[in-house]
């Protein structure tokens, strides 16, 4: 494994429990029934029922037995074992039937020998890979023919801006940059308690994201950009009703999600 890629699967096995039990994941109410599935990939991407689905990257799984829960016959990887532990725990609690597999992105071919109706992956999950093209030949190996990727996650130019002392939005760092190395020490995104494993990102522009799908052949049905976010990215952010969150003022002058829909001919 990339020392880079071990160096993160060490910070996601120390955000897993930090995550178990913050609210931003709930996983009682999802215990309870609740649908971890946000409004826009319930849309984009339809139907499921009688479907095989791969989730890629899908932490401790929720969504992906979300996905099961709407009668699709689903698959979750993630290369965190603690993550994949714990998936595989509350699958058994709840009497659910998704397989999981613990395993890195660009390993997933020596392991499994599949192919797919739905390749599915979300929130926050390209800035955790070095190699766009290489992940772009895997979503395509895993699809059956005719089969359809889907994606939704943040969009790059968010990762542009930092809040000034006076609160507004300042361009601060590049959109074509490319590795960055966090030492550890911060809080991660869910939860206050801090992770002091360092972690590596990458950025990658829109463009970049598009041709590594187009590459292999895949035909792009849509790209659709989002003027809402996930997550709190930034503390002046507010918490709309349905869920999403915005910036006080002036939120629909950036794109903050993307979502591409395309299929395997």
């Amino acid at each position: 494994m990339d020392k880079r890629i071990e160096t993160n699967r060490i910070n996601w096995n120390e955000r897993t429990p930090v995550h178990a039990t913050s609210a931003f994941y709930d996983v009682d109410g999802f215990r309870s029934g609740r649908n971890t599935l946000d409004e826009i990939v319930l849309r984009e991407l339809g139907d499921v029922s009688g479907k095989t689905i791969l989730h890629l990257q899908c932490h401790f799984g929720m969504d992906t037995m979300s996905w099961s829960r709407l009668g699709a016959t689903a698959t979750g990887v993630d290369f965190s074992e603690a993550a994949i532990d714990l998936a595989r725990s509350l699958n058994s609690d709840l009497g659910l039937n998704v397989r999981f597999i613990c395993a890195d992105i660009y390993e997933l071919p020596a392991v499994l020998d599949e192919r797919f109706d739905i390749v599915f992956t979300s929130h926050g999950v390209l800035c955790w890979l070095p190699d766009l093209d290489e992940w772009g030949r895997v979503v395509a190996q895993f699809l059956k023919p005719g089969g359809t990727f889907y994606i939704l996650d943040g969009h790059p130019l968010m990762n542009v801006f930092e809040l000034s002392e006076s609160g507004d939005l300042r361009a601060e760092h590049d959109y074509f940059r490319e590795e960055i190395l966090l030492t550890g020490g911060q809080p991660s995104y869910a939860g206050s308690e801090i992770i002091t494993s360092p972690v590596y990102e990458w950025q990658h522009s829109l463009g970049e994201i598009v041709t590594a799908l187009v590459n292999t052949g895949l035909h792009l049905e849509f790209l659709h950009e989002f003027p809402v976010s996930g997550y709190q990215a930034h503390p002046i952010m507010e918490q709309s009703d349905n869920g999403w969150w915005r910036f006080p003022k002036r939120n629909d002058s950036i794109p903050q999600l993307f979502s591409i829909r395309a299929t395997k001919d």
